[in-house]
């Protein structure tokens, strides 16, 4: 804390969700159901540009939903920002957007919503102490009131009900927060003024730009227990830097502190000695574990090739893949090819099985599969057909002749894919692509994403160019041999799937895994299990570009 002294508080405004009571479950559990709409929704094209993110973390949050319409794994796992949080940093001001997402987003929180619980312990102590200084207090939710009110009677089995001066929720305002009006409404509510003697105390960067707008005292609520660097980092100059909280308060004994500080003539003993009991600092969560094949660990000789794997690794093609996967599937019977699906019983995991069992009884791929978008149609088919070289060639073909239809637009798997690929040439490096997609689509797609990529590759092997595809060793061979190189370890191959890993290790050439999807540790030994029937395991494990880039300097200032 700081030992700033703030204007005495008069009325005191709190957010709901992750200030005053934890919902995070629901709430997570609707925004999942509520992305998963964004494109019937036609909100993909609301979407900001990457480049116009105002953190490195919006960024990468962008760029997750664009391609998966998913939260990424980290966003999930660690549940440390609001739904408002979210909509503003990947629709920015777009009013237009961000009504119809709430909206979306609270006919899916009606699925799910209910569970609610004070989100510290002694919270409702807290508040009445409040209110015995003689502070109004009150909520200002984006929350709709048709949650609100139940939730208000379900905390501590109903006994928040009675507590607050005021309460005012989203579809109660001129416009959601982070615009100023709701402050303004509430204070006039309770006969204020909406000056800096109005404390809005909020978990979330569009709290701290409600309060600013709106010209009143900034409270951050530290729910999430961030460091100093996120604090840095989110409202750094080129960010949020104009929307700095006044203070920071890691728990409501903070909170009490500075109130006290700003009131001291009416801090009577009888006051002091009914303060709530100070209560232990909170304490993070254990931290979300990391691949043990972290570039950090990695052993790595500096490469003189670098071969890129092109769908999910360099490029986005997402949505005509898996159209192109889903009405193959509906011809196994008449390719011959339904008896020829593996035994699920060989299967490498309950998952894969499921898969299996699945495409057998209905001929498609299972829905959360397709919403998930993170399994390529390779490896679809390695789980679908294993060995079965003849079953697969045909199952490749019927996908080609169905992409025809669906094919066209390719976007950047990143936005400074193109930075990384030029990077490369200009430290000498030979670059190209393997990609089991048929020439006559690669072609265009290379010639047609983000302006151009065909002089940046020394190399491109497509599916229909060898006699066997990837995980076979054909394609890297053929590779090798147009660069007229032999195959070792400064070769690496750098690709999304279990079929480039299997490729490139059996190649002898080092495997570059680009978790681009984000499988967490446990998935991650799910699938390189490592053991004798699934020997191949990749030699690093890559996030995104920035930390391939970081690795490829790594190596080269060792070597």
């Amino acid at each position: 804390m700081s030992n700033i002294v703030l204007p005495y508080p008069k009325i005191m405004l709190f957010d709901w969700h992750g200030t005053l009571v934890d919902t995070h479950g629901a709430m997570y559990q609707a925004i999942e159901e509520m992305l998963a709409q964004l494109d019937e929704l036609d909100l993909v094209r609301h979407l900001l540009p990457e480049e116009e993110a105002k953190t490195e973390d919006d960024e990468k949050l962008i760029r997750y939903i664009r391609i998966y319409r998913h939260l990424h794994p980290r966003v999930l796992a660690e549940q440390r920002i609001s739904r408002t949080d979210v909509f503003d940093a990947i629709f920015g001001d777009n009013d237009e957007a961000n009504q119809i997402a709430h909206k979306a987003y609270n006919d899916c929180y009606r699925n799910h919503y209910g569970s609610v619980k004070p989100f510290q312990d002694g919270m409702y102590e807290y508040l009445m102490y409040l209110k015995k200084l003689g502070i109004k207090i009150g909520v200002v939710t984006n929350r709709s009131r048709e949650f609100l009110d139940p939730e208000l009677a379900c905390v501590e089995n109903g006994r928040w009900q009675n507590l607050f001066d005021i309460t005012l929720c989203g579809d109660e305002m001129t416009r959601y927060k982070p615009a100023a009006d709701s402050m303004i409404q509430a204070s006039k509510a309770v006969n204020e003024l909406a000056d800096k003697h109005l404390w809005y105390v909020g978990d979330s960067v569009t709290d701290m730009m409600t309060a600013t707008k709106a010209g009143v005292t900034r409270v951050f609520y530290n729910g999430a227990l961030w460091s100093p660097h996120w604090f840095e980092q989110v409202f750094a100059a080129n960010a949020h830097h104009h929307y700095d909280p006044d203070i920071v308060v890691d728990d409501f004994d903070e909170l009490l502190d500075l109130v006290l500080e700003a009131t001291p003539q009416n801090y009577t003993h009888e006051l002091a000695e009914q303060r709530p009991t100070r209560l232990p600092p909170r304490q993070l969560q254990p931290p979300r574990q990391e691949p043990d094949w972290h570039p950090a660990v990695a052993r790595l000789t500096y490469p003189k090739v670098i071969l890129f794997d092109w769908h999910a690794t360099l490029v986005d093609t997402l949505d005509a893949m898996y159209h192109a996967v889903d009405d193959m599937l509906k011809e196994l019977k008449e390719l011959g090819l339904l008896e020829q699906l593996v035994d699920s019983a060989k299967c490498k995991s309950p998952d894969d099985q499921r898969l299996v069992e699945y495409v057998r009884d209905n001929l498609s791929l299972h829905p959360k599969i397709k919403m998930d978008r993170k399994i390529s149609r390779t490896d679809i088919f390695e789980i679908l057909f294993a060995d079965n070289h003849v079953a697969k060639t045909l199952a490749h073909k019927g996908f080609t002749d169905h992409y025809r239809k669906y094919f066209g637009t390719a976007l950047p798997f990143e936005a400074k894919v193109k930075n990384m690929l030029e990077g490369l040439r200009k430290l000498d490096l030979i670059v190209g692509v393997i990609t089991n997609r048929d020439r006559e689509f690669f072609v265009h797609e290379l010639n047609t994403v983000d302006g151009g990529w065909a002089h940046l590759f020394d190399t491109e092997i497509c599916g229909d160019d060898t006699k066997q595809r990837k995980p076979h060793t054909d394609q890297i061979m053929k590779a090798a041999e147009n660069l007229n190189i032999s195959l070792d370890a400064d070769i690496w191959y750098v690709g999304d799937s279990t079929t480039d890993v299997i490729a490139a290790k059996s190649a002898g050439i080092t495997s570059v895994f680009f978790n681009g999807a984000q499988w967490d540790q446990p998935w991650l030994n799910k699938i390189f299990p490592g053991d004798t029937r699934y020997p191949y395991k990749p030699d690093v494990v890559v996030n995104d570009f920035s930390e391939f880039w970081a690795l490829i300097l790594s190596c080269r200032q060792k070597r």
